[in-house]
């Protein structure tokens, strides 16, 4: 893990971080399409894209919130020892009532990686992968039984959010979806997964989850069009 963090110039910063730029770097998928939402909003008295803005000011304890830090592809260790939880962005955020750890995870009709037990199945006797497990259903209050139907990243990336509050001595972390274009099928694990925590959960709301691992956490999705070519210039 990095302690030391280089200010971005534009989105073509954010490439150099992804594991294969190659496939993941080009308009309409997420991480560019992430970069160019977050990069063209930096000139803005808040930092944040319209959209979340909107989603977020939506929810009193959100209300009116500004980005104080943001780096993309952070990397959280976790249990378990093996790669990182890589977040698309990790945020802090200003809010009324105190800074927020914010993890968002962006998504352009990718699904949230594989399911837990699809995950699991391939582990050695060696693995890492039972204790990580078990650290992710911990924080989250998931049975283990319950986990194995969940999509993988919709487990350690909201803990990513979690583990960066207690870090950074934050009293609460928001895991937020940022999806472009059409998403419907992980709008749909989004909204499973979120029962699992006890919440119906909706498109572009943020919602309570409750106490985790003494943090108070919220959830949250906000769904946009793609950014259209001016967007994209302007982002640069």
């Amino acid at each position: 893990m990095s302690r030391l963090v280089v200010p971005t110039m534009g989105p073509s910063d954010w490439r150099r971080l992804l594991a294969n730029p190659a496939t993941q770097w080009r308009q309409t998928k997420s991480a560019f399409e992430a970069a160019v939402a977050w990069e063209g909003a930096r000139g803005s008295v808040r930092g944040l894209p319209p959209a979340v803005a909107a989603v977020l000011d939506a929810e009193s304890a959100f209300r009116e919130s500004t980005l104080l830090l943001g780096i993309p592809e952070h990397q959280v260790e976790l249990a378990g020892g093996g790669h990182a939880s890589q977040t698309d962005f990790w945020a802090l955020l200003a809010t009324q009532q105190g800074v927020v750890s914010v993890a968002v995870e962006a998504k352009a009709g990718e699904p949230f990686d594989r399911p837990v037990a699809e995950w699991l199945a391939d582990a050695s006797d060696r693995s890492g992968k039972p204790a990580r497990l078990k650290q992710l259903c911990d924080i989250l209050e998931i049975s283990h039984q319950d986990a194995q139907s969940l999509r993988y990243q919709l487990m350690h990336r909201p803990v990513s959010a979690i583990l960066e509050a207690k870090r950074f001595q934050l009293s609460r972390a928001l895991f937020l979806v940022h999806a472009f274009g059409d998403n419907d099928s992980s709008l749909e694990d989004y909204r499973v997964w979120a029962k699992q925590l006890g919440v119906d959960a909706a498109a572009n709301r943020v919602h309570r989850v409750g106490t985790r691992s003494g943090v108070d956490f919220w959830i949250g999705w906000v769904g946009v069009p793609p950014a259209d070519d001016a967007t994209v210039r302007a982002a640069v």
